[in-house]
């Protein structure tokens, strides 16, 4: 069987650091850090009180006004993200045979203010069980690829991939393999997260997992510096639209690149660290080349999985020595962490457009906040510190790794005709 070729036609984002594509892309090359105060809710008993929340976001700017109230922030976030990425793809709806289009999503977690809010308010009531009608519509993790399908008319294949932080990217090789299999000719896809809550906050805090910096929450996202302790939450969403290549050259349509491959493996280590020696993460790049047909020595940059976790970190580090060897060393590696927070669910996909973008522009975004070298973690590596460098790229990786030892890796390189 012949796989079909797949480009990709459209972006859209809406991140800490820019509620658009202009504006997430001129805040990672120019290094902003999207840290500060929550103000959510009133975080000052908790042990981490910052995030990256979105920005001067109003979802009723974006949708109806009663539309928007029927959906948990996170599918809000899907709705607007989806909207840009279909209107940069330029659609002839008129000619496009909807049945041949679907949406693959991604959501780690879902809804979980909606839950949140309705446990609340019901444990202050006297018991009587007294529920929002659209409780169980806006908190399930699959409503933001239905409310996309159904603004649109997309009847192909529809369903949300839930791997943690792995989820988008997950749903982008669905996508991918959908449409390279001949199951469709465009997909939408992507993820979107919104856990900037008193429950996401307090559970992930429980955990130890996130950095309790909180005298300098903008510098306290940083990925392989040696003072790092943990992530910080983000929020947010990125869509893509990936469209069969003869399909998308007979519309006309503008290309910013071609999926070349991705990969999935499973650490099968514990519910929530990194296998110590990165196995997962070495298997899981290696999958992804395996199935681009590439050699290590392709690959010019890798958008690092970089939470800013002091054993995530080293892990992927060794993971990435093991893999590409000394070409590691003439690679440039970064994570978009650094500024955006930890998307969650949504990481993959926003980490993805970056890696699109760098291809396009030449520019890898840099990894911030880097002030003390871990003697653990090979200095001779290039994390891009501090500053973006300019280099003509041709191919990158995207790693995602979630809790549960789920890893997937996205590769994308520029288009050959």
């Amino acid at each position: 069987m012949v796989l079909r070729r797949v480009v990709v036609t459209g972006l859209g984002a809406l991140t800490p650091i820019g509620n658009n594509i202009e504006e997430y892309w001129n805040g990672l090359i120019n290094g902003v850090s999207g840290a500060a105060p929550i103000t959510y809710f009133d975080a000052s008993k908790f042990k981490t009180q910052f995030a990256c929340e979105l920005k001067k976001f109003n979802a009723e700017d974006f949708l109806d006004r009663k539309e928007a109230r029927k959906m948990d922030r996170y599918a809000q976030y899907a709705m607007v993200s989806s909207d840009e990425a279909v209107l940069d793809a330029g659609f002839n709806f008129e000619k496009l045979d909807k049945d041949r289009v679907g949406v693959i999503w991604g959501s780690g977690i879902g809804g979980l203010e909606t839950f949140q809010i309705e446990m609340l308010n019901f444990a202050a009531g006297d018991g009587t069980p007294k529920f929002n009608p659209f409780f169980i519509p806006k908190m399930i993790s699959d409503i933001a690829g239905g409310h996309i399908s159904i603004k649109y008319g997309f009847r192909g294949p529809n369903f949300t991939t839930v791997s943690a932080c792995a989820s988008s990217t997950n749903a982008i090789i669905d996508a991918f393999n959908y449409i390279r299999l001949g199951h469709a000719d465009a997909m939408v896809t992507g993820g979107s997260e919104a856990a900037v809550t008193i429950a996401g906050m307090g559970g992930f805090n429980a955990m130890h997992a996130l950095s309790t910096r909180n005298d300098d929450p903008k510098t306290a996202s940083r990925p392989m510096d040696k003072d790092r302790d943990g992530f910080i939450l983000g929020e947010g969403a990125g869509a893509l639209v990936l469209e069969e290549y003869e399909h998308a050259i007979a519309r006309g349509a503008k290309i910013y690149c071609e999926i070349g491959g991705g990969g999935m493996s499973a650490d099968a280590y514990h519910i929530t660290a990194p296998h110590p020696e990165g196995l997962g993460a070495k298997n899981v790049m290696l999958n992804c080349l395996r199935d681009a047909g590439l050699q290590a020595t392709d690959v010019d940059g890798v958008n690092m999985h970089g939470t800013s976790t002091p054993l995530g970190d080293l892990a992927e580090s060794k993971a990435i020595l093991h893999v590409f060897g000394e070409h590691a060393y003439t690679m440039n590696l970064n994570s978009t962490k650094s500024m955006t927070g930890h998307l969650l669910g949504a990481a993959g996909a926003v980490e993805t457009i970056s890696s699109i973008l760098s291809l396009k522009h030449g520019i890898v975004p840099p990894t911030i906040n880097h002030f003390t070298d871990d003697e653990n973690i090979d200095s001779k590596l290039n994390f891009t510190f501090n500053k973006a460098q300019k280099r003509d790229m041709n191919v990158v990786m995207s790693n995602t790794f979630g809790f549960g030892g789920h890893n997937a890796c996205v590769l994308v390189k520029k288009l050959e005709i």
